[in-house]
This record gives structure tokens, sequence and C-alpha cells, in this order.
């Protein structure tokens, strides 16, 4: 018997990484998946990965009519949804001086504004006793130079959490923020030369990256009835970083 027996869940931006193994991590435990991404080739290979029991539905998280189409889809396929992970989000190097508009638009955009509204747009179909959380970052809990506009960007879903969880207590339904830290996905290869990936790596008391499927053990905890006490938390997977 799987923990998501018979559950639906919806994971935007679930084509690669950490989300890409949580969804395969949640069929594994009896859940539907729908997952997004921009790309239609990364989603069909995600679709493909994950083998069975899911939907891919092309579309961007911060484009708002990206988002109707997909709750259209949920909703003609199953109706309801018992999970949400708001995934989706992103962010580049940007030192304070040098931050442009267009980088603020681009990256509030996605990691606030589409995360707020990809909470809200799924509000009609979410069951009662639902579990929602969002993909936060360690940047926002520690003092990262360069990474300001991107740690700000996701510090608001703290706050979200906690007066979203008041907002539908009387629907049962938990918000968490599952925040992770260095983690080895294709994102971070994009992201980080050799040099700063060891750097952040140093940073890992136990001295090495975390792996997708360890925060996908963690979505599937927050995911589950195992946290059904577990309601406005910060869940932090960082392997220590921001503790020292």
């Amino acid at each position: 018997m799987g923990k998501l027996d018979g559950k639906v869940a919806v994971i935007t931006g679930g084509t690669s990484g950490m989300a890409l193994a949580g969804a395969k991590l949640f069929v594994d435990e009896g859940a539907y998946v729908f997952v997004t991404g921009r790309r239609q080739e990364a989603l069909d290979e995600a679709v493909k990965q994950i083998g069975r029991n899911v939907t891919g539905v092309r579309g961007d998280a911060a484009d708002l009519d990206d988002l109707d189409r997909l709750y259209e889809v949920v909703a003609r396929e199953k109706g309801a949804i018992d999970v949400l992970w708001a995934s989706a989000g992103g962010g580049e190097a940007a030192p304070l001086g040098e931050i442009t508009p267009a980088q603020f638009d681009t990256w509030f955009g996605l990691n606030a504004r589409g995360t707020l509204f990809t909470v809200q747009k799924a509000l009609p179909l979410l069951a009662d006793g639902a579990s929602v959380f969002m993909t936060g970052s360690n940047a926002s809990l520690g003092a990262f130079p360069g990474w300001s506009l991107y740690a700000g960007s996701k510090a608001v879903q703290q706050a979200w959490a906690r007066v979203w969880l008041n907002e539908l207590r009387d629907r049962k339904i938990r918000v968490n923020v599952l925040t992770p830290g260095q983690v080895a996905t294709a994102k971070q290869e994009e992201l980080f030369d050799e040099a700063t990936k060891a750097a952040f790596e140093s940073l890992i008391p136990r001295g090495a990256m975390g792996r997708p499927e360890e925060i996908a053990n963690v979505a599937l905890f927050l995911a589950s009835d195992d946290s059904s006490y577990v309601n406005g938390l910060e869940l932090v997977a960082d392997g220590g970083t921001t503790a020292l």
C-alpha cells in the first residue's frame, strides 16, 4: 500500500531535478500526477521517465492563461487535487548595483507571482484536507552575495504559508514550504562552473551536494498523511548549510 494511494497530485516545473524525482516517487506511492513544463520536448521526456499514471501539460507558471489551461485539464481528467506542489521557479546571480528591472520582473514574476497564482487558481479544485507546499530556497535564509533578488523572490513563501493556512483552515488544507539547499541537478550544471559548485559544496557539513531523490523524500512526507500535523512550516533540507 502506497502513501499516496488514490491521490491526485499536481507538480509545476516537474520536468527535471527535484520535482521530476518527486513525481516519480509520488507515482510509485500510488498517486496520479500532473506535471508541467515550458518545453514540450522536456515534458515528453519527463512523462516517459515517469512511465505511468501521469499527464504532462505544457505551460509556464508565470503565465496565468497557462495556469488556467492546466487546471482545465485536471478538472476534466480527475476533478480534484489532493496534493499541490508549486515547484516551478528559477533565478540567476544579480549583485546589488547591477540588478535590472527586467531581471526583477522575470524572477519575481515566476517565483512570487507565479507561485501565488498557481495556488490561488487551484483553490476550486483542492480537496478538503489537501496538502499544498511550495519550493523555497535556502538562499532566503542565508547571505549569499549576488543572490538577493532570488532570495527575496523566494522569501515571500514563508509569509504566504502562514497566512494561507489560516485562510484555509475551515477546509483543513495544509500549507508548507519545502526549502532545499544545494542539490546536484541539470539546472545547477547550467548556472555554476566547477569552482562555484565546489564553493557551495564546501558550505555543506557532509561535504557533498544533495541529490534530487533526497528532496523527493521530503516532498513525499509533506504530501502524505505522515505530515498530517505539520502546517505552516518551512522544512529546510539543505544538509545543515544554514544551521552553521
